[in-house]
């Protein structure tokens, strides 16, 4: 923590101020934007005051007028022109005093650290050292620690029996989702897939060392080799392991999208395919550490989609360990086209949302995770099969804005626009034409957004923080292909926007800023529900406002009542708002490292 949050830490909390900051800190020859809420029509004088109250500087705002998100009329400063760096400051407006906040060179640096450390403190099947972690009492004992299960054998919500398989496959490992205990195949796909992602983006922005082994506190931070890397290899496993080896039989529900109860059971080749998870037959109580679970595993049927992520992200490795590590590179690969193989001969197996106990994660098409998959396996082999499937997809020229876990065409789409491959030039100056088109999209909804956001409207649907920043990602790489200042001013907003500058005065990153989350939704991170478990280390990201799908006990009594950026509470049973997951961290660790390592183009 900075010295000011650590001061502040060691009293009560703040009150919400109406001047919304970001309350970490500021580049020194960034973009310095604040927003001023419910002042009125009228322009406002503001004051920029040093630690010790001194005014620094000052100015006028700038009305903005109803802003649809927040039901505020709302006003913005912008003091980028100051320039010194320091620590206390604060905006003032009237009788209202902003957070305090920092002016640095590096504001970024230190965010990108701690959200990458929450993957290893999300690892299964290990111990989580005392010397690895923030404080003490976030070490726990390894969770599942020998996980070799095989699939699930017993009826579903819907009172459909599954047969079970006649194998097992011992998957210990990987990153656990969320605040829950399972592993899944399309989450851990698109994160694993962030981070490699963002590890080639700082090797072509000449910042690739950003990552080098000794700067995270894992296990591995002292092997020779970059710790995003390692951090990363750790899902990538977990991946390859949830494959069915060759020619293995398989029962499988061909009826799952129906609205109805599975059924069309038929026996398949099943060998290449991905299992969609490992989890509880039943859900485990809150709080719980991982190595308390008492409850049964199980690998839960393959799909279409779980394979395609496996495919999409093996095919990336291979590619990024081609080098450094060729014999697993080669073992990255031969999974990726066996599942690929598998793939094709069951284009369209879907998830059953049906069991208890664990996510869902069903998704009723796959045809953006066979463009990202192809899109990957074209650039790591070249192969004309791939070219030839790309060619042939909508999404090459009409693919969507927003990146997830169930709409991952544009993490193809950025692939191809950066990564060689085998398009021809015309076609990838049309892709990358196409990547700057979205983003401008992006910025007219921003100039829509009293707040700068690239989000226009009162609607924030689940996850909304992961929204945005996947958005500020598509925004990133247009800075890549284009270095426009525009794009990644935009991306600045985002982040000034998590860490403070919204409607609720709040962080949603624990630890960075004095009115910071520090309930989330999680079975160990739990201090909120219960003194003997420890609260959340920093570093970590709340899903967000959701105003949407309001299910849990508190988001239920606010339904009618929010709007937008204020539907959310800093409550550990809100889990509609106030989870965290790896695929919401990933993209904070992309956006952190990227403003850290673009920190020089910022214009001068």
């Amino acid at each position: 923590m900075t010295l000011v949050s650590l001061l502040l830490a060691q009293v009560a909390e703040p009150s919400a101020s109406a001047i919304r900051v970001n309350q970490t800190g500021y580049e020194v020859t960034g973009p310095k934007s604040a927003i001023v809420a419910d002042q009125g029509p009228a322009p406002s004088r503001w004051h920029l005051l040093d630690r010790s109250g001194n005014v620094v500087d000052h100015g006028v705002t700038t009305p903005f007028g109803p802003e649809a998100s927040s039901d505020e009329t709302v006003q913005r400063i912008d003091f980028g022109r100051y320039r010194l760096t320091g620590m206390g400051y604060r905006l003032m407006v009237g009788n209202a005093r902003s957070q305090p906040f920092e002016i640095t060179e590096r504001p970024f640096r230190r965010l990108a650290t701690d959200a990458m450390g929450f993957f290893y403190q999300q690892s299964s099947g290990v111990p989580i050292l005392a010397q690895h972690v923030q404080r003490p009492d976030l070490a726990r004992a390894a969770g599942h620690r020998h996980e070799v299960v095989t699939c699930f054998d017993g009826k579903d919500q819907r009172g459909v029996r599954w047969p079970g398989c006649s194998y097992r496959l011992d998957v210990t490992g990987g990153w656990y989702d969320a605040g829950d205990h399972g592993k899944y195949v399309v989450n851990g796909g698109i994160s694993a897939w962030t981070l490699l992602d963002l590890q080639q983006r700082l090797t072509a922005l000449g910042d690739g060392a950003a990552f080098a082994d000794g700067r995270l506190p894992i296990a591995e931070n002292a092997n020779g080799i970059d710790d995003l890397l390692d951090e990363a290899r750790v899902e990538v496993e977990f991946l390859l392991a949830m494959q069915i080896p060759a020619e293995r039989r398989l029962m499988v529900a061909m009826r799952t999208d129906t609205g109805g109860p599975a059924g069309d059971f038929r026996t398949i080749d099943a060998g290449g395919l991905a299992h969609t998870k490992v989890a509880d037959e039943a859900w485990t109580g809150l709080p719980m550490a991982p190595a308390d679970d008492p409850m049964r595993r199980f690998l839960y049927p393959p799909s279409t989609a779980a394979t395609l992520n496996m495919v999409a992200v093996a095919a990336q490795a291979a590619r990024i360990w081609r080098t450094l590590d060729p014999a697993f590179a080669a073992r990255a690969l031969a999974a990726a086209k066996a599942g690929w193989a598998a793939a094709q001969r069951h284009p369209a197996l879907l998830a059953s949302s049906d069991f208890t106990g664990s996510g869902g994660y069903g998704d009723k098409s796959v045809d953006d995770e066979r463009f990202w998959a192809a899109a990957e396996m074209l650039a790591t082999t070249g192969d004309a099969a791939f070219l030839t499937t790309i060619q042939g997809s909508r999404f090459l020229d009409r693919g969507g804005i927003d990146l997830s876990w169930g709409n991952t065409d544009l993490a193809g789409l950025l692939t191809l626009a950066t990564v060689p491959n085998k398009l021809s030039a015309e076609t990838i100056v049309a892709v990358r034409a196409r990547i700057v088109t979205l983003a401008d999209t992006i910025l007219a909804e921003r100039t829509r957004n009293g707040y700068r956001l690239p989000l226009a409207g009162a609607v924030y649907g689940w996850a909304s923080n992961s929204t945005m920043l996947n958005r500020a990602i598509l925004l990133g790489v247009a800075w890549q292909i284009t270095r426009a200042p525009k794009y990644r001013e935009a991306v600045v907003d985002v982040a000034d926007y998590l860490l403070g500058r919204n409607a609720l005065d709040r962080s949603f990153v624990n630890g960075f800023g004095v009115r910071s989350m520090h309930r989330p939704h999680h079975r160990f991170w739990a201090k909120a529900a219960d003194a003997r478990y420890p609260a959340p280390p920093p570093g970590v990201l709340s899903g967000g406002p959701n105003s949407t799908a309001m299910s849990d006990q508190i988001a239920a009594t606010m339904k009618g009542h929010c709007v937008g950026q204020t539907c959310w509470r800093d409550d550990s049973r809100a889990f509609t708002m106030n989870e965290v997951a790896i695929n919401w961290n990933a993209p904070l660790v992309w956006v952190a490292a990227f403003l850290d390592a673009t920190r020089d183009r910022a214009p001068a």
